[in-house]
């Protein structure tokens, strides 16, 4: 197998989870179109030089029809505009790519619809409820996302996003349904690896595995009951003076969401909330504030801003209580202590980590940190944060470092950790034992692809699909001319 073929199967993870255009918020090309509104989508690119013109590009405002939807050659034009806009390299993308791509994002939607595979009005409704509270933050406000996209109206605007979403989330679900119960074997891991020629076989960039042991500073009594006080008082405010939350939430908020006001918008109970915080926000009524409560991440009022069945929009204040200089100063003694005894040989790096670490997600890993891309335990170096590579880049084989002061910018607080770096990776040719893992997930994307053609060919030739005689010509990857 080329290396080109598997760099193209690990981008179809992306084509399975997410739609590759029209899931940019600022993408919005058109979606299903009512027979009544064809000739007047096509009519919106004509050229009136002539009569025969006029006639021409009429005829081919259509460029084909999936099931129940119709695409327009000016869904392809915009999406080539939205690309370019988006900074995207479109040298290797064709109008016939794009014509492709679109029609595969049609059959999942009506494919999903005739499976029962659905999404409430409430869930869509939601998606574009929180893109259009990001566009007017990003922009500033609703009159200039409406002219920014020339739309004469906020109704016409919510209508159009309304039509996409569906679309994307149909699509989305219909993908996931095809390969949510695709599993791979060892021995087809060992059997997709074996297929690859040695000469083949994907290269792999340096990486490193970490470890941590981390220490929180803790506040005293007396100064968490200064911030449940502080709280309060806001707390006050809003309900007794009507005070503005979301202004209280600018000025005091220690969260990430203090920009916009403290909004955190679409809460469900699957969302990835700490337990504590789904809590609360599930035993507000609208327009109700919270009392103090703690979090891993510090003290928290919330208000909830709108219910909308099982989905939340909330604000929240977020605060940590005041770390005294002495208690930061013992927690990095203690830290250098922890150092000395595992250079002493009293504990290994990893026993330490278990008996006197304060992060529970690395604690009774050896410390170990996982990689968030597939949560295993290398990092390579060049798509490394540049943060935790800055922290490590200087350390040798096994060395410890001293005491890093580190600010979580997820609002919990100063901590101090010691970093170790426990292996190293140089860049080398896929080695079956070394890099098992990323063999494996290779395996199992291409198992997916599979799976996807396999749909594919079945459901075009039982699905209603016309292409525009002056489309047919195309390469398409698909079937779609049924040949």
């Amino acid at each position: 197998m080329h290396k080109k073929i598997r760099i193209g199967m690990v981008a179809v993870l992306f084509m399975i989870s997410a739609t590759i255009f029209a899931q940019q918020i600022d993408s919005i090309p058109d979606t299903q179109i009512e027979p009544s509104q064809m000739l007047v989508e096509a009519e919106k690119g004509l050229r009136k030089d002539s009569i025969n013109t006029f006639k021409r590009v009429k005829l081919d405002g259509i460029a084909a029809v999936v099931g129940d939807y119709v695409i327009l050659e000016s869904d392809i034009e915009k999406t080539m505009i939205d690309l370019r806009s988006q900074g995207a390299s479109v040298e290797d993308i064709t109008k016939c790519g794009l014509l492709g791509k679109l029609m595969e994002d049609r059959l999942y939607a009506h494919q999903a619809v005739q499976d029962s595979i659905l999404v409430s009005d409430d869930e869509v409704n939601a998606t574009g409820e929180r893109q259009l509270q990001q566009l007017v933050q990003q922009i500033g406000s609703m009159e200039k996302v409406l002219a920014y996209y020339r739309k004469e109206n906020e109704a016409s605007f919510r209508q159009e996003l309304y039509k996409i979403n569906k679309l994307r989330m149909l699509s989305e679900k219909m993908q996931q349904s095809i390969v949510s119960e695709i599993e791979i074997t060892p021995e087809e891991v060992r059997q997709f690896f074996n297929k690859i020629p040695e000469d083949q076989r994907p290269v792999f960039g340096a990486e490193m595995e970490i470890a941590q042991i981390v220490k929180k500073p803790k506040p005293t009594d007396v100064e968490v009951q200064a911030t449940i006080d502080k709280l309060n008082k806001i707390k006050g405010d809003v309900e007794d003076n009507d005070s503005s939350f979301s202004v209280k939430a600018i000025l005091y908020s220690q969260g990430p969401s203090k920009s916009q006001g403290g909004l955190i918008a679409g809460v469900t109970k699957k969302s990835g909330y700490v337990k504590e915080f789904k809590d609360v926000a599930f035993s507000l009524k609208e327009g109700e504030v919270s009392e103090p409560f703690e979090t891993m991440f510090g003290w928290h009022i919330m208000y909830m801003e709108k219910i909308r069945g099982q989905e939340l929009d909330v604000r929240h204040i977020l605060m940590q209580p005041e770390i005294s200089s002495k208690a930061l100063e013992n927690a990095k003694a203690e830290l250098d202590s922890i150092r000395q005894q595992i250079l002493d040989g009293k504990y290994t790096f990893a026993e330490a980590a278990l008996n006197f670490s304060d992060e529970e997600e690395t604690k009774y890993d050896d410390g170990k940190l996982r990689n968030p891309q597939d949560f295993g335990p290398r990092f390579e170096l060049t798509k490394m944060d540049p943060t935790l590579y800055n922290q490590v880049r200087s350390l040798k084989d096994n060395e410890i470092s001293y005491p890093i002061q580190e600010e979580d910018e997820r609002g919990g607080g100063t901590s101090f950790k010691l970093m170790r770096v426990t292996n190293r990776y140089d860049e080398h040719v896929a080695d079956f034992a070394q890099d098992y893992i990323k063999i494996q997930q290779l395996a199992k994307t291409e198992k997916q692809f599979e799976a996807i053609k396999k749909w594919m060919e079945e459901h075009i030739e039982e699905t209603y699909i016309s292409v525009n005689d002056s489309r047919k010509d195309c390469d398409f990857a698909n079937n779609w001319v049924k040949k």
